[in-house]
């Protein structure tokens, strides 16, 4: 059974200038766009199974990324249904020179799990081995209140 650190996923990608909008920040779609994709390979990851997004709950995005410095998305497993797996997010800009950072947006994200022929499949249960599970699973569920 996959746990919450199993499904961990940290990604990187640098914000260039056709990334960005008038005010020379990240377009909102494309670090939702990144979300996404990590989200989805977390839920993959989890699954064993081909997997597409389902809902996004409310996505806000608290600071702009400016071009230049790196998207930082995290992405993990908290939470399982019969067929469908919540996947907590989290977006944070990076200064490529000094490392430091600043959560920019945060959202939980559910996939469905598919076969190859799209029908939803059964997801396999969560399982909490760790402290760092209970943290990484309460954090998800903590979104969500």
């Amino acid at each position: 059974m996959p746990t919450p650190s199993d499904t961990f996923i940290e990604n990187r990608d640098r914000i260039q200038p056709n990334q960005t909008n008038n005010y020379d920040t990240a377009h909102g779609g494309i670090v939702m766009k990144f979300m996404d994709e990590v989200g989805a390979m977390s839920a993959m990851r989890f699954s064993g199974e081909q997997c597409v997004t389902a809902a996004v709950d409310a996505l806000d995005f608290k600071r702009p990324i400016p071009r230049g410095d790196i998207a930082v998305v995290t992405a993990w497993v908290f939470d399982e249904g019969e067929t469908s797996v919540k996947v907590r997010l989290t977006a944070e800009r990076e200064n490529p020179l000094t490392g430091e950072c600043e959560r920019t947006s945060e959202s939980v994200f559910t996939f469905v799990a598919i076969d190859e022929d799209g029908r939803p499949v059964t997801v396999p249960d969560l399982e909490i081995e760790s402290e760092r599970d209970e943290q990484l699973r309460d954090r998800g569920l903590d979104a969500q209140n």
